[in-house]
């Protein structure tokens, strides 16, 4: 198969990039930047030149800036908008060569803070907060009705991966002491080892059966109390005191990022997946973790 990854560049891009070449699939790298230096083929985001490589093609949509920062309304504006422009060009050449399978990256997100109820692809978005449940309904909205013979929303969880920024700050910070529950404690964390989502990404591009809102996420969801745990058995430290939610805001505001990435969470599970018989590699945290840090 063809794969061409819009925003390829990114963490999730390079590993897809790598997977997909090691299964024996053609990969072009849509990017800002092509500077044809990569191990991949690399072109622009020029309508004729997308045009040229989507028709027939699997179309993987990754573009978009990093979460990690603060939600002030500059940075909400720029996860949208470096969501929604790409995803409106690719709609746009689309418009004279449709991909075979457009697969749109989503995210969890979309849920905001759910509390204890168990979701699943059936759940709605939440209302807000603004940054992501707003920037990942606008990243859906943008895809939607775009000229492609199927497409997927893969709602996805933070996939941990080695030497990624997900992964190492909570590896950090279990390291230096600090991996105490966060808050209360009992925030849903969905979670997924990298090589599921590699595992999820292939199967849906080639399974006809696999289309709509999909969530890519563990089958075990863990508390963040549970998650804390499994990072300092990994890392082989004892237990550690908790973090309030007052200093996570407060070193939020140090480390610029968003304090809710900590402090809410969702305890999704992966229904379509499992009714269509998904074998996840690493369902487990504390084996994913083993695997990851080891």
């Amino acid at each position: 198969m063809k794969f061409v990854l819009a925003g390829g560049t990114g963490a999730l891009g390079r590993s897809l990039s790598k997977d997909l070449t090691a299964h024996g699939h053609e990969v072009v790298v849509v990017s800002r930047r092509p500077d044809g230096r990569g191990p991949y083929r690399t072109i622009g985001w020029d309508r004729a030149g997308l045009a040229e490589e989507l028709g027939g093609a699997v179309l993987v949509n990754l573009a978009g800036e990093l979460v990690d920062r603060r939600p002030t309304p500059a940075n909400i504006e720029l996860l949208t908008r470096s969501r929604v422009e790409p995803t409106r060009k690719l709609a746009e050449a689309a418009a004279e060569a449709p991909p075979a399978v457009w697969i749109q990256l989503s995210t969890l997100a979309i849920y905001g803070d759910a509390g204890e109820a168990v979701l699943t692809e059936e759940a709605p978005p939440a209302a807000g907060p603004p940054q992501m449940a707003g920037v990942a309904r606008a990243w859906e909205a943008a895809a939607e009705g775009a000229p492609r013979g199927r497409q997927a929303v893969l709602r996805t969880a933070v996939v941990f991966d080695r030497d990624t920024p997900a992964l190492n700050r909570l590896a950090g910070l279990a390291r230096w002491g600090l991996g105490g529950r966060v808050g209360s404690g009992r925030q849903w964390v969905s979670w997924l080892h990298i090589d599921d989502f590699l595992a999820v990404v292939r199967r849906t591009a080639e399974d006809p059966e696999l289309s709509g809102v999909l969530h890519v996420t563990s089958p075990e969801p863990v508390r963040n109390a549970e998650l804390m745990a499994a990072f300092r058995r990994a890392v082989r430290r004892p237990a550690s005191p908790p973090t309030p939610e007052f200093l996570v805001k407060l070193g939020a505001l140090v480390l610029r990022t968003d304090p809710a990435l900590a402090l809410t969470g969702r305890r999704c599970v992966p229904a379509r997946l499992a009714a269509a018989g998904f074998e996840f590699r690493q369902p487990s945290l504390p084996e994913a973790l083993e695997d990851l840090l080891r």
